[in-house]
């Protein structure tokens, strides 16, 4: 799992700092960030020290313009010119989906402020060249990194005012308050310490919040804010590891126990033990099909572990679509918001019920063709399956002119030779 500790809030940059901490590769993510044919220039990672804490400083590094019109042109980028790189980026088809709906949700944010039709809004924010960086290439290294179990502290928003586009407000900011609607927030501090991009990408990663669950920690990395106060580290810290399960004396006071059972928290049962879920179900037969996918994205987005569609046959003969979402019951009322107000549903049925997951990790192995990711699960230690990540084969593939089920072979090769050692 990853635990996103937001003690001093959180930004893109922080994110992708500590990102790159644990072990995401620079040269990787400006692969991913170039095939947006976006003229950026150059990103770079820095240590450096936020109170004496050392830490890796993301940093967009821009080509200088002589014209400074055209420099301003460059800064700012409409929504469908956004969406149009990421379509055309190296991203998986998952990781532009994901990253087209961030910006939506960016744009619906604004356009909600200002009460403008989506269409016409104008993202200062989102707009942004640091911010259009920062959100695709922090979707590139969370999707580099293929760990599901994601969870947030209380994010810190900070105090005091900001300057936006139209003005002074408050902290926290108009698009960034709506953006963290439902999630636990607290102020300590006076400035602002969550920013919109900031707010969007914890959001949309983390499927519960609350304090630091029981967990074997495996690796600690910060990811630096631009700022250095003396009182507090300006950083986002990831903790990386498993989950531990629930003793019998820490399930008294109800540690490892579902969130729904505890006040305040957001989550899951560690994996080996039963949890509850609810499945949530609902059949259309009068949509466009275009709308199935963004629907799709939405709900998976608001929390959902799992989206599918399977054709039905309806009333009169009409061949229909039933939708079935499994999430955790926390997240039940916002995803029923969604499909109300994302499809053409007059009705959403639900049933909580209990299930069982192994536990999953990640690991790598070294090929002649390059590093392959392998996706395993065990169940008390023992491992029950393991995969050569997809993505990753094919890439592979494709830049050294090989077969995917060549790369595939040397990576099972690889990791058998390695557990054989």
């Amino acid at each position: 799992m990853l635990y996103l500790d937001c003690f001093s809030g959180a930004s893109g940059d922080m994110i992708l700092g500590a990102l790159l901490d644990l072990g995401l590769p620079l040269d990787a993510l400006k692969g991913a960030l170039g095939s947006l044919a976006i003229e950026y220039g150059n990103v770079a990672a820095d240590r450096v020290l936020r109170a004496g804490v050392s830490a890796t400083k993301f940093r967009l590094v821009e080509h200088a313009a002589s014209d400074p019109a055209q420099s301003d042109q460059h800064q700012h980028h409409h929504l469908k010119h956004i969406v149009a790189a990421i379509r055309r980026s190296a991203l998986s088809k998952e990781g532009q989906d994901r990253a087209v709906h961030l910006f939506e949700r960016l744009a619906d944010a604004e356009a909600a402020i200002h009460h403008t039709p989506i269409e016409r809004v104008h993202l200062h924010e989102v707009g942004a060249l640091d911010s259009i960086i920062d959100i695709v290439g922090a979707v590139y290294g969370f999707e580099w990194f293929r760990i599901d179990d994601v969870m947030s502290s209380p994010l810190n928003v900070g105090g005091g005012t900001v300057r936006c586009a139209h003005g002074v407000f408050p902290v926290p900011a108009p698009a960034t308050a709506r953006l963290l609607a439902g999630v636990p927030v607290y102020s300590d501090g006076q400035s602002e310490m969550v920013t919109p991009t900031g707010a969007l990408l914890v959001t949309g990663y983390a499927k519960q919040f609350g304090p630091l669950p029981a967990m074997s920690i495996e690796q600690i990395a910060y990811g630096a804010g631009e700022r250095d106060p003396k009182e507090r580290p300006n950083v986002l810290r990831i903790l990386r590891g498993t989950r531990a399960a629930a003793t019998s004396e820490g399930a008294e006071r109800g540690e490892g126990a579902p969130a729904s059972d505890r006040a305040g928290v957001w989550g899951r049962a560690p994996r080996d033990e039963d949890e509850r879920i609810v499945k949530l179900e609902s059949e259309i037969d009068d949509m466009n099909p275009q709308l199935f996918g963004p629907l799709m994205d939405a709900l998976h987005t608001a929390g959902a572990l799992d989206v599918f569609y399977t054709p039905v046959q309806m009333k009169k003969g009409r061949p229909g679509t039933l939708v079935t979402i499994i999430a955790f019951p926390e997240r039940r009322q916002a995803l029923t918001e969604i499909l109300f107000r994302e499809s053409t549903t007059i009705g959403v049925r639900y049933e909580e019920m209990s299930r069982t997951r192994l536990d999953r990790s990640i690991e790598s192995v070294d090929t002649p063709y390059g590093p392959v990711r392998f996706k395993i699960a065990r169940r008390g230690g023992e491992e029950l399956n393991a995969a050569p990540e997809f993505d990753d084969c094919a890439r592979l593939a494709a830049e050294r002119g090989v077969s995917i089920k060549t790369v595939q072979a040397a990576a099972i090769k690889a990791r058998l030779d390695g557990s054989a050692r």
